[in-house]
């Protein structure tokens, strides 16, 4: 392509939100199965997908990742990884009986929601969970206690419907991937029709999301057309998506890679914004701004809404041995 063509090219004004993909969570638990391949060789089995990202996915399986359904899918012999959206006690406490090795790569802010249910759970409280139904963290975070006592709340008409045994003893967890507006929602009703229920002490919603949301909300109104980059079963860009809309952007997609972009849309549109859910990895971004500039003249422009500077520690069985201090 000649300079010439270059600046024949129509312009397109492309709004990049910040903070945007991986979060550290999703960071630490990619590198949980990357090191554990490191450490005991391939292959090594991972149960459920370990983020909600194919290419994530399918680059761990080219590295010797086996990823499974089931703890019964994996053999007694070779290292298994739980996925960062957390699994039932009794998934850990199968893999023990097993004399499996296992790593746990469950993001700790889940992990923090887990060890609330289970404290609420020893307080005989009433638990109440919003978040949707199936997805693998709210099965994770059910399955830290006894059939039957969290109670899912998905939708304002659940809030609104919910009959309490008692309505003083009532505690309250999070998914943390969720709409921190339409949360905020279902909140409000709960404890307009509880007032004594207990929150959590720091919002479960993770900063991860909330910061997502929030660049999203800073770009949506310039918006022509908002692009969140994600797979289709990651609930943290489902809801960029519909946050994007809300917000004020004339039209959201959700595309897993650049080759999904829908170059239709982009052509009506002189400001396009840019986004990435958490699980999705930055080369994801850096290809979907490569061919936008095939085909138009780009001009950036970065919208960062705070720093995020939050690392998590590796579990111990992955961290280099402590070396003694000689005196």
């Amino acid at each position: 392509m000649t300079l010439n063509s270059t600046k024949s090219l129509p312009n397109l004004a492309l709004l990049l939100a910040s903070p945007r993909g991986f979060c550290a969570g999703v960071d630490r638990a990619i590198q949980i199965v990357e090191q554990t391949i490191a450490k005991f060789g391939a292959p090594v089995y991972v149960r459920h997908e370990i983020v909600h990202n194919r290419h994530v996915v399918e680059r761990l399986e080219d590295m010797g990742a086996i990823f499974v359904d089931t703890l019964s899918d994996c053999p007694d012999d070779r290292p298994v990884v739980f996925s960062a959206h957390g699994v039932p006690k009794n998934i850990p406490a199968k893999a023990k009986s097993r004399n499996m090795v296992y790593l746990d790569a469950t993001c700790p802010l889940v992990s923090k929601v887990h060890i609330e249910a289970q404290r609420h759970s020893a307080q005989d409280k009433e638990i109440l969970l919003i978040g949707h139904k199936g997805h693998p963290e709210v099965i994770g975070t059910m399955g830290q206690v006894e059939d039957g006592v969290i109670t899912l709340i998905e939708t304002d008409a659940d809030a609104q419907n919910y009959i309490a045994k008692d309505p003083a003893n009532i505690a309250l967890v999070t998914q943390t991937t969720l709409s921190v507006d339409d949360t905020a929602t279902i909140i409000n009703i709960l404890k307009s029709r509880f007032p004594d229920i207990k929150m959590p002490h720091k919002e479960d919603i993770c900063y991860a999301t909330t910061n997502r949301q929030a660049a999203v909300k800073a770009i949506a109104e310039r918006c022509d057309l908002l692009l969140v980059i994600g797979g289709h079963n990651s609930s943290n860009s489902q809801r960029l998506v519909e946050v994007g809309r809300t917000a004020g952007a004339k039209e959201a997609v959700l595309i897993s890679d650049a080759s999904k972009i829908d170059w239709n849309m982009v052509s009506k549109a002189k400001s396009v914004g840019l986004t990435a859910g958490a699980s999705a990895p930055e080369y994801l971004t850096e290809g979907v701004i490569a061919a936008m500039r095939e085909r138009y003249t780009v001009s950036v422009e970065n919208v960062e809404v705070t720093k995020e500077d939050v690392i998590f520690r590796l579990p111990a069985l992955l961290r280099p041995p402590k070396i003694k201090k000689t005196t």
